[in-house]
């Protein structure tokens, strides 16, 4: 309902060989390379781990709003809860959990836009469904386990592979290499019936060029929600070749999910009545009794296959080439009362001299689809210039269709029988070049050219077939000027295009949308501050606006808004107040505007944006008073917003302000195990009763109510 699940391809045992091959190559290859001699000791290997990202990721001569998240910053609160989760105390970013805890289905909006227009990238290769733009961080359970660090880029960021960055860019690099072997078992319990089993491990570097590395990963939970419960496992592989100027890398890893559905949110009396209650799977038997159907529940499958190689070619001259192959396959199930048997290609039956067109009936929507493609690129340094081409070729092949499993009234039906079958390809050519020049000592020029076209065909999504094409130019620049060693002011443009995604066509939203993206910022860096200031205008054409409302199967609906625009002063910093304290606080204050905007006919003339509040705030206070100890208390204000653009009273949510506390506790025995913490976690510490998203049903608004006071606590062995 919530996701569009991806598609099957038929060459799929061709492709395998492929990368079979590509791979034996990759890995003997190095094995005989005579440039690695000619290179000298000073090209450290460790960095070859960066290449993987380096296309896509920044550095602070860049003129680009980011903040980095790495592991070491969010191994105490990683408990179970999802990514999104994990980031919500990062600029910018709201986060909303259907479940009301924090695990199984989540969401992320930053500067006001959705998942949908957040560009995320794992290890360089793109992650967002193809056809919803969507990124379901269910299908990977616990990946933050895996992930070394984070990186969100606001804006339009530079270049990446996917689809555009219309709100901000996310990347993640996976575990980097061990040289040394390890272990690691991590379990953590709390509210809900909440638990997450972890357990880890690595060779370290084998004969000094091979490792391996892996992770198991459990996690059930009752949620806060009525049955919103969640069945998750992952898991994550990764063989590792290091050579001198060598490093390739070979990923596996995916998850399986069984959730039971919580999005369809409840209404204001019925928040006021059990603020915990669920729809979902709700229906009246055949004596006018209310049940629930007790496998109302979505289910998917999600399996990905990274090959990488990072050459460093020379001291100047640095490569990266990757495979990837995605295979996706699931559906969610539903009991639906008094369905009409034409809907679902029956005929009418009679029984006793009455006609029979409807029936009660369990049905199930299914996705099956392929995923594959290659990105590639070079970079060159020397002296003043920095220099990265690149680009990619994906492509996503397959099948939606549909099932009843089950009826009251069978009519004509088959076992197996399919009542919808669609299919849908969608291929994704890119191609760029970017740079940095080092004008003056002070001075930086900083320069980005992307050419992207993609071509999207799909049968029944209209009644008539898409086959659209797009070709977008996507073109940056900016400036970076260092007045010293700690303060550096910067200043960019990027343009930004962006094609529809399946629900737009289907709601008839087939305008691509543009945006011109300035931002302008200030750095300053010295021992115990570190302080980013960015002021940004991103001007918007035909941008598809949530409208509040869902389609039929409960996928937000969008709409092209003419002249729209965001205006926003996003500050956050780190403040060492002595060696025990450390502040970390940010805050976002914006406009986020239609402009004479059109509502079914009828200028509504200049009104908020939906789901963009004009002020997010967060902190985080660390307290060490011993060097085993850390105490933090983290905080987050989210403003009022609107669930539609028109300003509807009853649209507004409210605004909320929560705060959570994380403790942990390191021992270091001598013998045994390396290490032993302890972590506690208290969401909501305050008992705060809040909200944090909805959607409109006509007039009435439908709430998504959040978690009380609840707890996580965890124990991680190390050896």
């Amino acid at each position: 309902m919530k996701t569009l699940f991806k598609f099957r391809s038929k060459k799929q045992e061709a492709r395998n060989k492929i990368v079979t091959g590509f791979f034996l190559y990759s890995c003997l290859f190095p094995l005989f390379s005579f440039s690695q001699e000619k290179v000298k000791d000073s090209a450290k290997v460790n960095q070859l781990d960066e290449v993987l990202v380096s296309a896509v990721r920044v550095t602070s001569k860049t003129p680009v709003s980011f903040s980095n998240l790495d592991k070491k910053e969010i191994k105490f609160r990683n408990l179970g809860q999802d990514i999104p989760i994990l980031m919500n105390y990062m600029p910018s970013v709201v986060t909303t959990s259907d479940a009301g805890n924090g695990v199984g289905y989540t969401g992320i909006r930053v500067r006001g836009s959705d998942a949908t227009r957040v560009n995320i990238t794992i290890n360089g290769i793109p992650y967002n469904d193809a056809e919803s733009s969507g990124t379901y961080w269910v299908n990977m359970p616990d990946f933050a386990s895996s992930v070394q660090s984070m990186q969100l880029q606001r804006g339009v960021g530079t270049s990446t592979n996917g689809a555009g960055a219309f709100g901000a860019s996310l990347i993640l690099l996976t575990d980097s290499y061990s040289k040394e072997s390890s272990g690691e078992i991590s379990n953590s319990f709390g509210s809900f019936n909440t638990r997450k089993h972890t357990v880890k491990f690595s060779s370290g570097l084998l004969n000094d060029h091979f490792e391996l590395a892996g992770r198991l990963s459990n996690i059930d939970s009752h949620g806060y929600i009525d049955r919103a419960t969640s069945s998750l496992k992952s898991y994550f592989l990764q063989g590792t070749y290091v050579g001198k100027t060598t490093l390739i890398k070979t990923l596996v890893f995916g998850g399986n999910e069984k959730t039971y559905q919580s999005w369809y949110g409840i209404d204001a009396q019925t928040m006021a009545d059990d603020r915990t209650f669920n729809y979902a799977g709700m229906y009246s038997d055949a004596l006018g009794n209310t049940r629930f159907y007790d496998n109302q529940t979505d289910n998917y499958q999600q399996d990905h296959y990274q090959l990488h190689w990072s050459e460093r070619v020379s001291e100047n001259w640095s490569t990266n080439v990757a495979l990837h192959y995605t295979k996706g396959k699931g559906y969610y199930e539903e009991y639906q009362n008094a369905q009409n048997f034409a809907d679902y290609n029956l005929t009418p039956i009679v029984i006793d001299g009455t006609t029979i067109n409807t029936t009660d009936l369990v049905r199930q929507k299914w996705l099956d689809n392929d995923f594959y493609g290659t990105t590639y690129s070079i970079n060159y340094k020397k002296d003043k210039l920095d220099l990265i081409a690149g680009g990619g070729w994906n492509k996503y092949e397959g099948k939606h269709f549909g099932k009843v499993i089950w009826a009251r009234y069978a009519s004509n039906s088959e076992l197996g029988d399919h009542y919808y079958d669609d299919n849908a390809t969608k291929t994704d050519n890119n191609i760029f070049v970017k740079a940095n020049y080092q004008l003056t000592k002070e001075l930086s020029l900083y320069g980005d050219l992307q050419y992207r076209m993609v071509n999207y065909r799909a049968d029944g999504v209209q009644p008539v077939l898409v086959d659209d094409t797009f070709r977008f130019f996507n073109p940056k620049a900016g400036l970076n000027y260092s007045f010293n060693d700690k303060n550096t002011l910067y200043f960019s443009y990027a343009k930004a295009n962006r094609e529809p995604n399946r629900t737009d066509y289907e709601g008839g939203n087939v305008k691509p949308e543009k945006l011109d993206d300035y931002e302008l910022g200030w750095r300053y860096a010295s021992e115990k501050i570190k302080w980013n200031t960015n002021l940004y205008y991103m001007a918007y054409k035909d941008q598809l606006i949530l409208t509040g409302n869902l389609d039929n199967v409960g996928n937000p609906i969008r709409s092209n808004s003419e002249k729209s625009y965001r205006l926003g002063l996003e500050i956050d910093a780190t403040i060492a107040v002595s060696k025990q304290v450390i502040i970390r606080p940010n805050f976002t204050l914006s406009q986020n505007k239609n402009l004479d905007l059109n509502v079914l006919g009828n200028d509504v003339g200049t009104k908020n944006i939906a789901y963009s509040p004009s002020v997010i705030a967060g902190n985080i206070l660390v307290y060490k008073p011993l060097e085993s100890l850390q105490l933090s208390w983290l905080s987050k204000f989210v403003g009022e917003q609107y669930l539609n653009n028109i300003e509807l009273p009853a649209a507004k949510l409210p605004d909320y302000f929560v705060n959570d506390f994380n403790v942990a506790y390191e021992i270091k025995p001598k013998s045994i195990f390396k290490s032993i913490v302890l972590t506690g976690l208290v969401n909501n510490i305050l008992d705060k009763r809040y909200v944090s998203n909805g959607y409109m049903y006509d007039v009435t608004p439908y709430y998504y109510p959040q978690a009380g006071i609840h707890f996580l606590a965890g124990l991680t062995l190390k050896f």
